[in-house]
């Protein structure tokens, strides 16, 4: 069993394959994956978000992928991959062990989303209001 946070992330680095931004858009083209935003909510808005992903912090993720709580989001579906990113990949790592634990068998880590960006990867940016 993991003693530290850094052993935790090799756990589940360990289980949830890493994937680059081509595959990952390779994935998405296919129209059968989810991909998943898990930082918290200034990152995004302040960086923008992978084009179509949905938002949801790593705090909640367990509430919204799983089918039996109030919070379930029904955009997860055991049915799709789910491709799950954050800044640097240690959440992500994390995000899709957990998604594993909750019956989720195609989940891919596409690490920071940094490396999305720099590729070319196409993002969605927050609307200014103009406040």
């Amino acid at each position: 069993m993991p003693a530290s946070v850094k052993e935790m992330i090799e756990a589940a680095n360990a289980a949830v394959p890493r994937i680059t931004p081509a595959e990952a858009r390779a994935m998405i083209a296919r129209g059968d994956a989810l991909v998943v935003d898990v930082r918290d909510a200034p990152e995004v808005e302040k960086t923008g978000k992978v084009a179509g992903a949905v938002h949801v912090s790593r705090g909640m993720l367990e509430f919204r992928a799983d089918p039996e709580t109030p919070y379930h989001d029904k955009a997860f579906d055991k049915q799709k991959a789910i491709i799950v990113y954050c800044a640097s990949g240690g959440r992500s790592a994390l995000s899709g062990k957990a998604l594993k634990d909750l019956g989720y068998d195609k989940v891919y880590n596409l690490g920071a989303f940094k490396d999305w960006a720099e590729s070319g990867g196409e993002v969605e940016r927050p609307i200014d209001t103009g406040m």
